[in-house]
């Protein structure tokens, strides 16, 4: 199981989104998880790397109406040989990629 942190800015992002959409988010972690443990993202979760902004990545997911949501994190050091470890920066809309 991959291990993870969260960085404040993502926590206090996190308060800021609905009940429903921190749901449609666990969702996608979850498929997120799966494919951190292949090694491969499935295109759904439109993963890349944000640019001018070496090292951090986004994940892109439907919130439903309105904009779809986004969270930004980046590889630290692993914690345990062999498991990835993902540091959570940012959770949002597209707003979130001016400071990601």
């Amino acid at each position: 199981m991959p291990t993870y942190e969260t960085l404040p800015r993502f926590t206090t992002d996190l308060d800021r989104l609905t009940p429903e959409q921190r749901r449609r988010f666990r969702q996608t972690v979850t498929a997120f998880v799966e494919d951190l443990r292949t090694g491969r993202f499935r295109a759904g979760l439109r993963v890349k790397r944000v640019q001018r902004a070496p090292g951090i990545y986004e994940l892109t997911w439907s919130m439903g109406t309105g904009p779809a949501g986004r969270a930004t994190w980046q590889y630290g050091p692993a914690l345990r040989p062999g498991t990835p470890h993902v540091i959570w920066r940012r959770i949002g809309t597209h707003d979130i990629l001016t400071g990601p």
